[in-house]
């Protein structure tokens, strides 16, 4: 039996499958990933300063209109939509599989392909909440100052996306909704990720099961007695997948 074979068995007969995902499951819907030579952190910023800094809580808290600058131009990407892993993950579940996705990723298109049980390691674009009164809006609901600065109509507060920026401390219910899936699944799928991104990426150590497949295009360190490692673009493997 060839590796995709073995996969779609280990995925036929698993009851709980674990789903850490990373920016290269977003790729394929067109979003940019972040430390790739054409991603997010090696373009121009305009500020001379690096995208990580302008990601980061105390520069947002110094100049939220050059954050807010860089957010809407390069993290908000309003016209993209589920790909193949989003969508194969939810008919997973329609077969009546617990499906836990655990991502690294800030969008919300697990949620927009209907996946019921969803992690957001690093929060998510589509929450936003007020500073000064803590009301929660979704994108479509901004009301932008004269900066470009979104405010709260109700005290003009500014509202800030609920995502995890340097600095911060992870989404302590999403942190423990991951490690509580991993410790009772029996199939963890690793996708798009290097796991070079902490401490998100040492979540998958919570993993006490007995098999693990890995897609990626470079290769991961992972010591697993029964382990399946596809080197390769995501989208090339969900095609196999899905056939």
């Amino acid at each position: 039996m060839d590796k995709i074979e073995t996969l779609k068995d280990w995925i036929k007969h698993a009851h709980h499958i674990a789903f850490f995902g990373g920016a290269g499951v977003s790729t394929e819907s067109g979003i940019p990933d972040f430390r790739s030579a054409e991603g997010i952190y090696n373009q121009p910023t305009g500020q001379h300063l690096s995208a990580e800094m302008i990601i980061s809580a105390p520069f947002f808290n110094q100049d939220p209109k050059t954050f807010f600058d860089f957010y809407f131009d390069n993290l908000v990407l309003p016209n993209v939509s589920p790909n193949t892993t989003h969508k194969y993950l939810r008919h997973l579940e329609q077969e009546g599989k617990r499906v836990s996705v655990i991502t690294q990723n800030i969008d919300s298109l697990h949620e927009q392909a209907g996946s019921q049980e969803v992690y957001h390691l690093h929060g998510s674009v589509g929450d936003n909440y007020c500073l000064t009164c803590g009301k929660h809006y979704t994108l479509d609901e901004l009301e932008k100052d004269a900066d470009g600065i979104p405010r709260c109509p109700e005290d003009q507060g500014i509202v800030r996306p609920a995502i995890t920026l340097y600095g911060e401390q992870l989404p302590e219910a999403d942190v423990t909704g991951a490690i509580m899936s991993l410790r009772s699944a029996d199939l963890l799928i690793v996708a798009g990720t290097s796991l070079q991104v902490y401490p998100a990426a040492g979540f998958i150590d919570e993993f006490h099961g007995d098999k693990v497949a890995v897609i990626n295009q470079t290769a991961i360190p992972m010591h697993r007695p029964n382990q399946l490692v596809f080197q390769s673009k995501l989208g090339d493997v969900m095609k196999e997948l899905v056939e």
